[in-house]
């Protein structure tokens, strides 16, 4: 059943965040944003840039793939702009070249939010990384034949994000996960 001719209530709008309803739904959506870029970055060491950053939602540090908005910076940025934005801003590094993986819905049950996931080619190291003033991100270069025993050590003290499987199995790297 297609609904998208159904009106749309505003429940709720905030700076980032507005809560609408159609129909029966309640969902969410991005202000100042068209979607998200998720960087899957293999250094030329393979080590796979990851970053953990606390996310109060949460209530606890998160291990993720470098990630940003599109647009939410400048309204005409591109999807790949966006992209090479937030791999410097996070990490510290420029890729050469981004490649879009593939896209779809985050959260189709509660957000119309789209995430793009990326594969950075050609890393060059040209800032410290950390994200911007509003954000505390650890850099966490970990090399590929290692990420599984990483990932289970840190398990135990903060989340992991799903999206990093999801990036590693598009870019063709989990099989260098196996034991």
């Amino acid at each position: 059943m297609n609904d998208s001719n159904e009106p749309v209530r505003v429940l709720y709008e905030g700076e980032f965040l507005r809560l609408l309803r159609r129909r029966h739904w309640e969902y969410v959506e991005r202000a100042n944003s068209s979607g998200v870029a998720v960087i899957v970055a293999v250094t030329a060491e393979s080590e796979l840039l990851l970053v953990e950053q606390y996310r109060l939602p949460v209530a606890q540090p998160v291990i993720e793939l470098p990630a940003g908005l599109v647009g939410d910076i400048e309204a005409d940025e591109s999807l790949l702009e966006a992209a090479q934005r937030e791999l410097i801003e996070e990490t510290g590094y420029r890729a050469e070249r981004m490649e879009v993986l593939a896209e779809g819905p985050t959260t189709a049950g509660l957000s119309n939010e789209v995430t793009t996931f990326c594969a950075a080619h050609g890393l060059t190291r040209v800032g410290p990384g950390g994200g911007d003033a509003s954000e505390d991100i650890v850099v966490h270069p970990v090399a590929l034949g290692k990420l599984r025993e990483w990932l289970k050590d840190r398990e135990q003290r903060t989340a992991i994000d799903p999206k990093l499987y999801a990036g590693l199995w598009l870019a063709g790297l989990m099989p260098r996960m196996e034991p």
